[in-house]
């Protein structure tokens, strides 16, 4: 990807006003790594190691931890590791998300990289620094540490890379992440209540929703596309209901993978019919997406599509915003979104002590790491103790409970523009013009069909 984490505004994080964490089923989890615990091309490891043995050492680690919680849970667990181990000090290297992609390679391939960096999924940054080989693989870490059963495969499979170093979400481990995020449907509850309507628990019921909502005189979607941020959503959201699978397997290049589908094609009438119809705040490539943002949280609509991110900027919603993931086809059916891993935290292929970076990998991933997050409103990606607390129908409750489901359905769909290295400026420059009516839904395909086409010949002409 290009810098278009920081376009999204991603953050894995609740609201101010919210805490919150994840309890995942045991059925999302994988008993390995689908391979044996110690990867080719890396050192087995014997036993648990213990920082403690490694002598005086200095921890450099590169992150993109700097907005609010994020900066501060991290921080604080950092404390919390160089208390544990008092002959570890960790040299932190905090930069933003689009700092850290314009000059994280040239720091991993210099004659003192750091020992761990924070890297972005996806062809443009990991893969390619898999290829170069500056990551170190962590499946032997991972079967030490239990990480495989810590997490549910779809928050393992963005972290992997083929051998040959051409695909992500298949073959060798490369980091674990902290945090998660998915899209979902928030709604607000007073609106929903003076308009008769209950919340969605079908898709046909949503779809009956907005109709309803459109025909009372309220706005039923707000969104906001001028910065190219949501209408991918959106799109993945209705692509998700109708082909989630085959959604997760183009994204990873499988075989069989095209974008060339009823299914697109049918995903890109429905959000164009929902524009006509009026679903959709008009003009939306007019308007942000943080104004978007403040349009729902002062009732301006009834809905709005957006991910986790979202609640940090509808605290003044208080309890009256509610978020479920997107509905399924069937009441109680499985349900699927556009979601996954916060970016990863690898181990580079020189990192002077490699033990002691394992060890605090998995020191900031653990239960207690889980809680510190919560404290800090950072939606964690495994469960801890402060999940307890949540009451059900809270805001912050109800975001949880959404991940819940998503993980225990396998239901989270990688992001779309993890296509290709261009996917993003592709499809979302196609999007506005979708959502413009200035392009129909075949020739929008069409233009996501032949950037992925192309990639895939590249990659099939390309050696290893």
């Amino acid at each position: 990807m290009s810098s278009n984490r920081t376009l999204r505004t991603r953050r894995a994080v609740l609201g101010t006003a919210l805490t919150g964490a994840v309890a995942l089923g045991a059925s999302a989890c994988i008993p390995g790594t689908g391979g044996t615990s110690t990867a080719a091309g890396t050192t087995g490891v014997a036993g648990v190691p213990d920082p403690k043995k490694a002598g005086k050492v200095t921890l450099t680690v590169w992150d993109g931890q700097t907005d609010g919680g994020g900066n501060t849970q991290l921080a604080e667990l950092n404390k919390q590791f160089q208390a544990k181990y008092p002959n570890v000090a960790i040299k932190r290297v905090a930069r933003s998300f689009a700092d850290l992609k314009t000059t994280l390679k040239l720091a991993i391939s210099a004659n003192n990289p750091p020992d761990v960096v924070q890297v972005n999924q996806g062809y443009s940054d990991m893969v390619a620094f898999v290829k170069a080989g500056l990551l170190r693989p962590v499946d032997d870490y991972a079967g030490i540490y239990g990480w495989n059963s810590r997490y549910p495969q779809v928050l393992m499979d963005p972290n992997r890379v083929s051998v040959d170093a051409k695909h992500f979400g298949t073959g060798r481990l490369y980091g674990i992440s902290q945090s998660s995020e998915y899209v979902g449907v928030y709604y607000n509850k007073r609106i929903l209540k003076r308009l008769g309507i209950d919340v969605p628990r079908t898709w046909d019921e949503f779809t009956a929703a907005l109709a309803k909502t459109k025909a009372a005189g309220t706005l039923p979607i707000e969104f906001g596309n001028l910065n190219k941020t949501m209408a991918i959503h959106v799109y993945g959201v209705i692509l998700d209901h109708l082909a989630a699978a085959q959604s997760r397997d183009t994204v990873y290049n499988k075989a069989g993978g095209s974008y060339d589908t009823p299914e697109t094609v049918e995903a890109a009438r429905v959000l164009q019919d929902w524009v006509k119809k009026g679903w959709l705040s008009k003009d939306g490539n007019g308007q942000d997406q943080d104004a978007a943002y403040a349009g729902f949280a002062k009732g301006k609509s009834a809905f709005l599509v957006s991910g986790t991110w979202a609640m940090e900027s509808l605290g003044s919603m208080g309890s009256n915003v509610g978020i479920v993931p997107p509905p399924p086809v069937k009441a109680g059916g499985a349900s699927y979104s556009t979601g996954g891993p916060s970016t990863a935290m690898s181990i580079t292929s020189r990192a002077r002590h490699p033990e002691v970076a394992a060890a605090y990998l998995d020191f900031i991933t653990n239960a207690n790491a889980s809680n510190v997050m919560t404290k800090n409103n950072v939606l964690p990606a495994i469960p801890g103790t402060a999940a307890d607390a949540m009451p059900a129908d809270s805001p912050n409750g109800q975001l949880v409970a959404g991940w819940k489901k998503l993980a225990a359905d396998e239901g989270i769909v990688p992001y779309l523009d993890y296509s290709t290295p261009t996917f993003y400026d592709t499809i979302t420059a196609q999007l506005q013009n979708l959502v413009a009516v200035k392009t129909t839904p075949q020739a929008f395909v069409d233009a996501l069909q032949k950037d992925y086409a192309s990639f895939l010949k590249q990659q099939q002409g390309s050696g290893s």
